[in-house]
């Protein structure tokens, strides 16, 4: 028997196929009708100089709008402050959430009602939040100062998001605790499916908590981290709504996409940033790409 007869797929691995396509072409339909549109508008805007009063008579520039974007310091500057937003939250996320997993796989009194407590941040609009936290920030009437002079942390009132030292860490402290319970949760459906079993053998081998935890809790909780950390890196990434009801476009805290909505609304230049709005999608998608591969490996 040849390879290819010995690898080729079965009638049932064909119909199986086929079943699965059929089930998803409506799905996909309406996603190539919501988001492929846009997107194909988007990419084609990007090689033209339109502005907001004349999408249709914009000329074709080529590469200029990216030649120009890849020079501009403001916009290397969001991408920094981007990355660090996502790679600073994501980790702080990861952390709290997983520990709180671990607290809430546990049977103890009360565990239900916890479980709906600590979610009460997730639910909350996110623009809801940061006009909440802006306020717990102000220099004069937020709760953070009060609290800190009442403690003799501060020897003066800190205006915390109109500081640039400040205000990023502001920021990502309100992100970590509006995203913590969704990872938290994230985490614990992926605990549940560990076998009592496996930690049970751990402990007749005499291994102790913390070992058990390195040893066997974490390598079998490895899938379900990789996926958290996909869903939450590329929510970060692509972080507006929370940054610019604290900051506006302030370039202190300006990420990609805030970058991207000051070019488009308040400049009207519409080819110059969906530019940026193009090199935003690439830079997900590299990242999505990365991620989607170390998942494969985990599979295998």
């Amino acid at each position: 028997m040849s390879v290819r007869a010995a690898t080729a797929p079965d009638p049932l691995q064909r119909a199986r196929r086929r079943a699965a396509w059929a089930f998803l072409a409506p799905a996909l339909l309406v996603l190539a009708a919501v988001a492929g549109w846009p997107l194909v508008r988007t990419v084609r805007f990007a090689f033209t100089d339109a502005t907001l009063s004349r999408l249709e008579a914009a000329r074709w520039v080529g590469w200029e709008n990216f030649a120009w974007l890849l020079a501009d310091g403001t916009w290397w500057r969001a991408v920094g402050n981007t990355l660090v937003f996502a790679g600073v939250s994501v980790a702080a996320e990861l952390v709290l959430g997983l520990a709180i997993a671990l607290v809430l796989q546990r049977a103890f009194p009360g565990r239900g009602l916890l479980r709906a407590v600590v979610l009460i941040p997730w639910a909350i609009p996110t623009v809801v939040s940061g006009r909440m936290w802006a306020w717990m920030f102000h220099d004069v009437y937020g709760v953070v100062n009060d609290a800190l002079l009442r403690l003799g942390l501060l020897a003066a009132p800190r205006a915390w998001l109109a500081d640039p030292v400040t205000a990023m860490g502001a920021i990502i402290v309100t992100d970590v605790w509006k995203t913590t319970p969704f990872m938290a949760f994230l985490l614990l459906a992926g605990l549940q499916t560990i076998p009592p079993e496996v930690h049970e053998a751990a402990r007749a081998d005499g291994a102790g908590a913390w070992r058990t935890f390195w040893r066997v809790t974490l390598p079998l909780l490895r899938p379900a981290l990789l996926v958290a950390l996909v869903f939450r890196t590329l929510d970060a990434l692509r972080a507006f709504d929370l940054i610019y009801v604290m900051t506006s476009n302030s370039p202190e805290t300006a990420t990609v996409s805030v970058y991207a909505r000051q070019q488009l609304i308040d400049f009207q230049e519409v080819g110059y940033g969906s530019a940026a709005a193009v090199l935003i999608f690439f830079l997900i998608a590299a990242v999505t790409a990365v991620y989607l591969t170390l998942l494969k490996v985990e599979a295998r």
